[in-house]
């Protein structure tokens, strides 16, 4: 008796599983490209937590400081000033991570080979996402278990509102980083030092050791329509008032959503104009 064909609903979601399992194995064989660096290379490892537990000693120091010269006065401040630390370097680790982890490609003269491969862009924005959370957990868990050993910061103490916080944070960082990856689609390596300074230029605005108000009143629209500074604000109010405020969460959220779809265009946008120009072979040279 011949065999019957499938029906078609069956073998359209057949192709789909084959192509989601496709997808996940070259997510996987691009990250461990990049895992393989890490494996029997303590420098790298050693970076990746360096600027973290050094941020976090130079401001617990100081925290620890003023807490020993205005007592309890500072210690709700100082608790604030730790925070503000750790959920920047969130932000940061996960920015750089996502960053470097494509300029990678570019200094080893290996983008052009990539997209040889079956890869897409969306399956290569995903394995630089992935490294870009395995970093940052590198980098900002010995940071808070330092914060806890040595100051007896608990950064938990947030609750789970802490979850929420990392998120927005995390996702911050990639749409940002989404956002320096295009210029060097578009620039080429005259745009490379981004991956270093952009989120220092927006620390003024994102309210990380002080709250929105005390920037000039000019300023302050600009902050608020960071992601960060609903954030950090949410976090003092939790740390210095026990109140989640959860008007500031979910202006983060919406924010994120915002610049992330953003980011996200512009990203698909030079994409497409790099492979047009040939640059994906020649970008960095």
């Amino acid at each position: 008796m011949a065999q019957t064909m499938p029906r078609f609903p069956a073998a359209v979601h057949a192709g789909y599983k084959l192509g989601m399992t496709q997808s996940a194995r070259r997510i996987w064989g691009l990250m461990y490209r990049h895992l393989a660096l890490y494996r029997r290379s303590w420098p790298r490892l050693l970076e990746l937590a360096y600027w973290p537990v050094l941020n976090m000693c130079i401001w617990g120091f100081t925290a620890s400081f003023l807490v020993g010269r205005l007592g309890n006065t500072a210690l709700m401040a100082g608790g604030a000033l730790m925070g503000g630390v750790l959920l920047w370097e969130v932000t940061l680790r996960g920015q750089m991570g996502l960053s470097i982890s494509f300029l990678e490609e570019i200094w080893s003269r290996n983008l052009g080979h990539v997209f040889v491969s079956p890869l897409r862009p969306w399956e290569l924005v995903m394995a630089l996402i992935g490294m870009s959370f395995l970093r940052m957990l590198a980098g900002v868990v010995p940071a808070i278990g330092l914060a806890w050993g040595l100051y007896a910061f608990n950064l938990f103490a947030l609750g789970p509102a802490l979850v929420l916080f990392f998120i927005n944070m995390l996702v911050m960082g990639w749409w940002v980083a989404l956002g320096v990856v295009s210029l060097i689609l578009r620039h080429g390596a005259g745009a490379e030092p981004l991956a270093w300074g952009v989120l220092f230029g927006l620390a003024p605005f994102s309210a990380v050791f002080y709250p929105v108000s005390v920037l000039p009143w000019f300023l302050q629209p600009v902050a608020l329509s960071l992601p960060a500074a609903h954030v950090f604000e949410g976090m003092r109010g939790i740390l210095l008032d026990g109140v989640v405020q959860t008007g500031h969460l979910a202006a983060a959220t919406g924010l994120n959503v915002l610049w992330l779809g953003a980011a996200s265009l512009l990203f698909a946008r030079q994409f497409h104009q790099a492979r047009v120009r040939g640059a994906l072979l020649s970008i960095g040279e």
